[in-house]
C-alpha cells in the first residue's frame, strides 16, 4: 500500500484512539514510547467510547485475519486488528526489527515468548522463555531483539481479537519452523492484510 492510500477506517472512538496513540509515540526513546503506548492501549480497550469496526469480529476460516485500521501520516506507526478464529495461531516469528505493542481486545490468547540462544546461518536455536494467557485489557510490548514469540487462540469455540501497534507498517517478518530439538529454520514471509471496512 503506498503513502497516497494510507488506511484510515472509521469507527466510534477513532479520533480519541489516534490522539492517544499520537501522544504516546511522541515520548522519545523506544522504552518510553512502548511503555506509553501500552498504557494508552490498555485504557482504550476499557474505554466504552471506542468500538472497533464490525469487520474485526469476523474470522476468516483458513487464516487469522490482519486488518490495518490506521497508519499515521505524521509518525508512521500502524494499527492492525487481528481476528483469531478458534485454534488459529502463529508459528514462532519476529517483527522485522520493529517495536510492537499488542493488546487483547476480546477473548483470550496464549502468548509464548522465545529466547534466542544461538544462530547458525539460517538455523536458530530457541527456548520458550515464559508464556501467559492474556485476556481483555491486557497488553505487552515486544522490543527487538526480544521479539520472538507465538500467539494462539486456544479456544474451541470463541473468536479472539487483538490490536497491534507497530512502529511502522510491517510488510514482512521471519517465521521459524521446528527442525530438531531446540533448532528452527528461518523462512521469510510477506505479510498480507485483509480488507477492513
Amino acid at each position: 500500500m503506498n503513502a497516497a492510500a494510507l488506511p484510515d477506517v472509521s469507527f466510534p472512538g477513532h479520533d480519541k484512539m489516534i490522539a492517544s496513540l499520537d501522544a504516546a509515540v511522541s515520548r522519545g526513546d523506544c522504552q518510553s514510547v512502548t511503555r506509553a503506548v501500552r498504557q494508552a492501549l490498555c485504557e482504550l480497550i476499557r474505554d466504552r467510547e471506542v468500538e472497533l469496526p464490525a469487520c474485526v469480529y469476523e474470522p476468516i476460516s483458513d487464516h487469522y485475519a490482519r486488518r490495518e485500521l490506521y497508519r499515521s501520516p505524521l509518525h508512521g506507526y500502524s494499527v492492525v486488528a487481528m481476528t483469531w478464529g478458534p485454534g488459529q495461531g502463529t508459528p514462532v516469528h519476529d517483527h522485522s526489527g520493529l517495536w510492537c505493542v499488542e493488546g487483547v481486545w476480546d477473548g483470550e490468547l496464549d502468548i509464548t515468548q522465545y529466547e534466542l540462544l544461538e544462530r547458525d546461518g539460517e538455523r536458530f536455536r530457541f527456548r520458550p522463555a515464559g508464556g501467559i494467557q492474556a485476556g481483555p485489557g491486557s497488553a505487552g510490548s515486544l522490543i527487538p531483539p526480544h521479539e520472538y514469540h507465538t500467539i494462539r487462540n486456544a479456544s474451541d469455540d470463541r473468536v479472539a481479537i487483538s490490536l497491534h501497534i507497530y512502529k511502522a507498517e510491517m510488510q514482512c517478518c521471519s517465521t521459524f519452523a521446528p527442525s530438531e530439538g531446540e533448532w528452527y529454520v528461518r523462512n521469510d514471509r510477506t505479510l498480507e492484510t485483509d480488507e477492513a471496512a
